[in-house]
C-alpha cells in the first residue's frame, strides 16, 4: 500500500494575518502561488495513483500549480466550519475568552449557512475521508495525495494515527507544505511533516519546514 501525501494550500492574505478562513474563498497570494509551484518536484517524486482536493479555489489552484492532475473534488476536505469565528483571529477571540482553544472548545455558532463545527464533527468528516482514501489506496500500489486546509489536515492526521480529533493540536502545519503519512509494521506513522521545497537538503533527504500561522 502506498503513502498518504497531505498538501496544505499556499498562502492567502487571511492565512498570513491569522484570520480563520473556512468557507470564505480567499484567493492565493502571489507568494502562495509560488509556494504551490515549488511543491511540484516534491510530489513528482511519488507515484500518485489518486488525488482528492477541497472545493475551495485556494486548494484547487494549489493542486493545479503543483501539477496534481485529475484530482477529485470532495466536500469532506473543506476546512473546519468556524461559524461565528470566520474571519476572526485567535488574538481577537482571546480578548474575551483567554482560555479558548479550537481543538477542544470548537467555535461560536454562526449564521444558518455557517453554523460551525465541533472537533468531533470535524473528526467524523475526517473519518469519512479516510475511508475514501483507503479505498483508493487499495486499488493500486501508488500513493494518494489530498490538497486541503491546515486545521482539517491536522484533524485528519490525528484520526489516521488513532488519536481523537483534539490530537490535531499536536501537528502544526504551514501553508505550501507537503507531509507524508506511511506505515511501519502495519501501523500508521508520520514519515515526513511540514516539508517545504526549500527544505530539500543537498543529499536528497527531507527536513521539517518552518511553521507559520496555524489559522487558515
Amino acid at each position: 500500500m502506498g503513502d498518504l501525501l497531505l498538501v496544505r494550500h499556499g498562502e492567502t492574505e487571511w492565512s498570513l494575518s491569522g484570520r480563520h478562513t473556512g468557507s470564505t474563498d480567499v484567493p492565493l497570494t502571489d507568494r502562495g502561488r509560488e509556494q504551490a509551484r515549488r511543491l511540484a518536484p516534491l510530489i513528482a517524486r511519488h507515484r500518485v495513483e489518486s488525488a482528492f482536493v477541497s472545493p475551495m479555489e485556494r486548494a484547487r489552484e494549489t493542486a493545479r500549480l503543483a501539477g496534481i492532475g485529475g484530482a477529485r473534488v470532495d466536500a469532506d476536505l473543506a476546512e473546519w466550519d468556524y461559524g461565528g469565528y470566520e474571519g476572526v483571529t485567535t488574538v481577537e477571540i482571546h480578548r474575551t475568552q483567554p482560555d479558548w482553544f479550537l481543538f477542544t472548545d470548537g467555535v461560536a455558532p454562526g449564521p444558518p449557512d455557517r453554523p460551525g463545527e465541533s472537533p468531533e464533527e470535524v473528526g467524523a468528516r475526517a473519518d469519512r475521508m479516510i475511508a475514501k482514501i483507503d479505498a483508493a489506496l487499495a486499488e493500486g500500489e501508488g500513493s494518494v495525495v489530498v490538497v486541503s486546509h491546515g486545521h482539517f489536515l491536522r484533524v485528519l492526521t490525528a484520526r489516521r494515527l488513532g488519536l481523537p480529533a483534539s490530537g490535531g493540536a499536536l501537528f502544526q502545519l504551514s501553508t505550501g507544505t507537503m507531509s507524508r503519512l506511511s506505515t511501519e509494521h502495519r501501523r500508521h506513522v508520520v514519515a515526513g511533516w511540514n516539508v517545504r521545497p526549500d527544505a530539500y537538503c543537498s543529499h536528497g533527504s527531507l527536513s521539517a519546514g518552518e511553521a507559520g500561522p496555524s489559522e487558515e
